[in-house]
């Protein structure tokens, strides 16, 4: 079997019964070996004792006022955001409990850096033996800002956001364009490829409608959702809006919540919003029973957009918290 995002950490986590992610020391100290975190010479002795007890300790309790005692103030920023981290996860059983607490909380006290390290390593556990790389790359945008670069491909945003806003994407080699980044697009000839660059995230993706992009993401989509809450659906690429009739509808970012609403309130999208919209997907459930009565037996549409600057910004949890479902009860 494949492996892949293997700089996740996951081998450092235990599993439950259940499967679920269960939090160790390893991985904790993975947290503190950071750069950001390691006392540079002109550190304070507070900070130096603090580093190696939490070394040697990972669970160790910290109070204010030892964080209080450190002379850097970048430092003291830091050692709160990584210890208010780990205090979430040591509080509960399993990462995927840790993370759906936080969502459903409604609070956004964590930075997003530790978010989308929690989406990525739980993904990687609800996708584990998935040996479709499709599936997979689709699944990087749950946790990886893109960008949309022409003919409807995905970059990733960190790797292609250099000097030039546009990569040169093999296909479109043939060209003659020339710019400093360099993307292969995933087609079926080189998914093989994917296995040995899943931590590069520097593989394009195809999200044009109809093709395996939108099924692949639907696949994904899928798994997350069985994964946390336990619930089975089934999730249908849609090739245009006006397939859809909005009896309930979950935007997939911040800017397709609030396209949803425009056609919510019966709201006519110009060419430019309509424009913005990637992918839009029809999910139903498997057991009706499992939504809200009002919602039994309608399917629920999700809308995925890009915003003005030509960017994609996922918001999973909202595959979490936006559902018509009657019981929130975490699977694993």
């Amino acid at each position: 079997m494949n492996d892949f995002w293997i700089a996740c950490g996951h081998h450092l986590l235990d599993r439950d019964e259940s499967g679920g992610l269960c939090v160790t020391d390893e991985f904790l100290k993975a947290y503190f070996v950071r750069p950001e975190l390691i006392p540079p010479d002109e550190a304070c002795p507070v900070e130096r004792r603090l580093h190696r007890a939490l070394l040697a300790s990972p669970r160790r309790p910290v109070g204010a006022e030892e964080i209080e005692a450190i002379v850097d103030a970048d430092a003291r920023e830091n050692w709160r955001l990584v210890l208010a981290f780990r205090d979430l996860l040591v509080r509960h059983p399993t990462l995927e409990q840790a993370y759906l607490a936080t969502v459903r909380s409604g609070t956004n006290d964590l930075p997003p850096l530790f978010v989308n390290q929690l989406v990525h390593v739980i993904l990687r556990n609800a996708l584990d033996g998935c040996d479709d790389p499709f599936v997979l790359r689709a699944a990087e945008l749950f946790f990886r800002p893109q960008r949309i670069l022409p003919a409807l491909l995905l970059g990733d945003e960190e790797v292609v956001g250099g000097q030039t806003p546009t990569p040169v994407l093999s296909l479109m080699s043939m060209l003659g364009a020339v710019t400093d980044a360099e993307l292969d697009v995933l087609r079926e000839d080189n998914a093989g490829d994917y296995w040995r660059r899943s931590d590069q995230f520097d593989m394009a993706f195809d999200l044009t409608a109809g093709g395996r992009g939108p099924a692949a993401l639907a696949q994904a989509m899928a798994r997350w959702i069985s994964h946390l809450l336990g619930i089975d659906v089934s999730i249908e690429p849609l090739r245009e809006l006006r397939d859809a009739r909005l009896t309930w509808y979950v935007g997939l970012d911040a800017d397709a919540t609030r396209l949803g609403d425009r056609l919510w309130h019966g709201e006519q999208l110009d060419d430019r919003s309509a424009g913005r919209v990637l992918s839009l997907f029809r999910l139903t459930f498997a057991d009706t029973n499992a939504a809200a009565d009002e919602m039994r037996g309608e399917p629920v549409y999700l809308i995925l957009s890009m915003n003005a600057d030509q960017k994609l910004r996922m918001k999973p949890q909202n595959l979490l918290t936006g559902l018509p479902v009657k019981h929130l009860e975490l699977a694993t």
